[in-house]
């Protein structure tokens, strides 16, 4: 059983999940169903609110959470090469397919993306088109401007 716990950001209430190893799962409150979850506030949890806070507030530019997460191969490669983006900058699709060896795997580098259980932690709003623009997030496109903007203020 995992557990889950509800905290407010700048972005609205997000939903912050743990299996007792690692988060699991990071989405907007509207986005979570909790009927696979329990519903505790852990220390690690706690934790986890913390350091974004901390990233919302412009303090923190990097986490050191564990990390739990379940996907495909293919998936999990692309998410590591989401979280070697460096804070405040930006890929393209493209590039993150080129960077796991996978150069024509665009659209699947921009599945995988949709897929990330873990926003901000894997920071998946860094991604954008070939051509400078935003695109998807499951968050919402404000939500990724949000994001980026506040990242390009708080870069060093």
């Amino acid at each position: 059983m995992q557990n889950i716990w509800y905290y407010d950001f700048s972005i609205g209430t997000l939903a912050v999940a743990e299996d007792g190893a690692g988060i699991t799962n990071i989405h907007q409150k509207r986005e979570t169903r909790t009927d696979s979850f329990c519903e505790t506030e852990t220390p690690l949890l706690k934790e986890a609110a913390r350091q974004l806070g901390e990233y919302f507030s412009g303090a923190r530019t990097a986490f050191s959470l564990p990390l739990s997460l379940s996907g495909t191969d293919f998936q999990l490669s692309a998410w590591e090469a989401l979280r070697a983006i460096p804070y405040g900058e930006t890929r393209s699709y493209k590039q993150i397919a080129e960077q796991i060896g996978r150069p024509n795997a665009c659209r699947a580098v921009g599945m995988a993306n949709h897929r990330n259980p873990v926003m901000i932690l894997v920071p998946c709003h860094r991604v954008i088109g070939t051509d400078g623009g935003l695109t998807g997030y499951a968050g919402g496109l404000d939500v990724k401007r949000y994001l980026l903007d506040l990242e390009k203020e708080n870069r060093a």
